[in-house]
């Protein structure tokens, strides 16, 4: 009766020892095998809901766990997106340093010109007015002209190009606007100063029929023996380039009205 009850008790704690066992294994998909891909879905989702911290502690879980998964690269972008998202003056530095080491430890990676991308947008995001300083314009701009120069091929080129585009016109912006401030002083030589050397350096600026247009009407104004006769060719210009333009008709009467003094000019 003894050895009965012994036999009893140890099938009962065995019993027990195996239900507790049976319940530590996880169900469904969530094995060790793919917890890596576990966390990467998680990051993701918390991404997408813009829940920035969440999504960036997954991420960093599965970079600390699995040296291996092939979710790494990813998850380092996620890493950084999930800075940028948070739009601070100080999680825009933490999101440049994850770009820029995503492309020296995976520079053959698939997403590359993704974070290529991202690189020039972080810069984007912090530029400021054509008044004030201009650093992370260019930046910007080194870093959109970086990607279409590396990444022909990428499907995000015509955002990039936009991008580019954009902050190009901001620094020219920039330019700009100081040489009207001179032009309504009165200091020609000041506003022929600011107008030329924004020609040379960006002739796709979106504002070219204004500068063509002032900086001729500078030149008519200088006073020097040549002014007029270096004016004429940017009104010819700018009547010559745009079919549209608010500047169109009062370029055409300037042309006129120079010609009576001014030999004609090759555009």
């Amino acid at each position: 009766m003894k050895n009965f009850l012994i036999q009893s008790l140890v099938f009962a704690c065995l019993a027990v020892g195996l239900g507790a066992c049976a319940s530590s294994v996880p169900t469904g998909t969530s094995t060790a095998a793919d917890a890596d891909k576990l966390l990467m879905d998680r990051g993701s989702q918390a991404l997408a809901g813009e829940k920035w911290l969440t999504a960036r502690q997954y991420f960093t879980k599965l970079l600390d766990s699995y040296p291996q998964s092939a979710f790494r690269a990813d998850a380092k972008l996620g890493v950084a997106d999930s800075y940028l998202g948070e739009n601070t003056s100080a999680s825009y530095v933490f999101a440049l340093n994850e770009y820029r080491e995503f492309l020296s430890y995976y520079p053959t990676n698939s997403r590359a010109d993704y974070a290529q991308f991202q690189l020039g947008l972080v810069h984007y995001k912090q530029m400021l007015a054509p008044g004030r300083d201009q650093t992370e314009t260019k930046d910007a701009i080194a870093e959109f002209e970086t990607f279409v120069n590396r990444y022909p091929n990428s499907k995000l080129m015509d955002d990039a190009r936009t991008h580019l585009r954009a902050a190009k016109d901001r620094l020219g912006d920039a330019e700009y606007n100081v040489g009207m401030t001179y032009l309504r002083i009165h200091w020609y030589q000041g506003a022929i100063g600011r107008f030329k050397p924004l020609l040379e350096a960006d002739p796709g600026y979106s504002r070219k029929d204004a500068v063509y247009f002032y900086l001729a009407e500078a030149l008519e104004k200088s006073a020097t023996p040549t002014g007029k006769t270096e004016a004429l060719p940017y009104y010819e210009r700018l009547v010559a380039e745009f079919v549209q333009s608010e500047y169109l008709e009062k370029a055409k009467l300037r042309i006129e009205a120079l010609k009576t003094t001014v030999p004609a000019a090759g555009i």
